[in-house]
């Protein structure tokens, strides 16, 4: 669970740990999460100098314990994508 909050309570913790993530890996990347509630997604603009892939996790993904994992290796392989877009 990368958070007890829900909706878009909780984008702010996502985008920190988002952001804890990617600046491990590559100091130049950056995220902005905000919450659909349409969707009941959320919404991860992940960027880089002049790049940007938006990308969405479901409620599931991020409130469920245990998947903690599957959202990293989610938003690193994005991350990979972003790095290898033309």
């Amino acid at each position: 669970m990368l958070t007890e909050k829900r909706g878009a309570e909780a984008t702010a913790e996502i985008e920190g740990w988002a952001n804890r993530v990617v600046k491990s890996i590559d100091a130049a990347a950056a995220v902005e999460v905000y919450y659909d509630a349409d969707s009941s997604t959320y919404v991860l603009r992940l960027a880089k100098r002049n790049r940007v892939l938006v990308f969405r996790l479901s409620e599931a993904q991020v409130e469920t314990t245990g998947r903690e994992e599957e959202c990293e290796r989610t938003l690193k392989r994005k991350l990979r994508d972003l790095e290898t877009m033309i």
